[in-house]
């Protein structure tokens, strides 16, 4: 039998979704993100459930996208199709009915990282290691990852990760309020389990009308922006300067941008 790429658990009004590729640093392929908007579904449905936790097996939350499934399409459908079904999935974030505190650790990279944006709260390991590589690899960030950065830490450092690609550990992060609180890792899952049930013990429907209204200020910046990015995207696949970069990459040689 094969294994579930996210496995759920309960313990006993909060929900635990965790990444189960560990030996994969949990980086993320197609089977992954078909099984995560099947738990988040779900969930959507469950009753009883006030809180959720995202975590991850293994020594990360997740590398980001399985680089070994980058550009392989195993269905007849356009660049936009596939990337605006994606978002179609992440936008059960902005309705899932109870708050998702994130556990992170190791590596939290790329996509992985924006969807863990788009959550609640982040509590961070000290071994948390986030990163925005898309633009190293030609794309760009298009969960909705960057209006969150955003948001939280200004478009000064939004741009710095974007564009550089470089990491920022579990301090830093906090410095800037992307993660609320960093603990051991050894503590961590314990912590946040605790955080959880806290969560889970306060009244339902202010919890409820708490989340609306963080929402309402929050969510239609982040909402817009990916479907900017979708677009964006499908226009950095057409790009000629994508092709030239795979082809560079291949031929081991220098790329020869035109800027279009």
């Amino acid at each position: 039998m094969s294994q579930e790429t996210i496995t759920l658990e309960f313990d006993g009004p909060v929900a635990i979704m965790s990444n189960n590729r560990p030996e994969k640093h949990n980086a993320a392929n197609d089977a992954m993100d078909l099984r995560l908007w099947e738990v988040l579904g779900e969930l959507h449905e469950r009753e009883g459930v006030r809180a959720i936790i995202w975590r991850g097996n293994g020594k990360s939350f997740s590398s980001g996208r399985d680089t070994t499934e980058l550009g392989v399409r195993t269905e007849d459908i356009s660049d936009l199709e596939f990337i605006e079904r994606g978002h179609r999935g992440a936008q059960q974030f902005f309705t899932i009915p109870a708050p998702i505190i994130c556990a992170l650790k190791g590596w939290v990279i790329g996509g992985s990282f924006e969807r863990s944006l788009l959550c609640d709260m982040r509590i961070a390991g000290e071994s948390a290691k986030m990163r925005l590589p898309e633009v190293l690899h030609g794309v760009v960030p298009d969960t909705g990852g960057t209006a969150r950065l955003v948001q939280m830490a200004g478009h000064g450092l939004a741009a710095d990760l974007a564009l550089t690609g470089r990491v920022m550990d579990a301090q830093e992060a906090l410095r800037h309020g992307i993660v609320s609180r960093v603990v051991p890792d050894r503590e961590l899952d314990q912590r946040v389990l605790e955080i959880a049930h806290q969560i889970a013990e306060a009244p339902a429907f202010t919890v409820k009308m708490f989340r609306r209204s963080l929402g309402r200020m929050t969510d239609p910046m982040v909402k817009a922006s990916i479907q900017d990015e979708a677009i964006t995207q499908s226009m950095v696949f057409a790009s000629d300067d994508y092709a030239e970069m795979k082809a560079a990459r291949a031929e081991q040689r220098e790329p020869k941008y035109r800027g279009r």
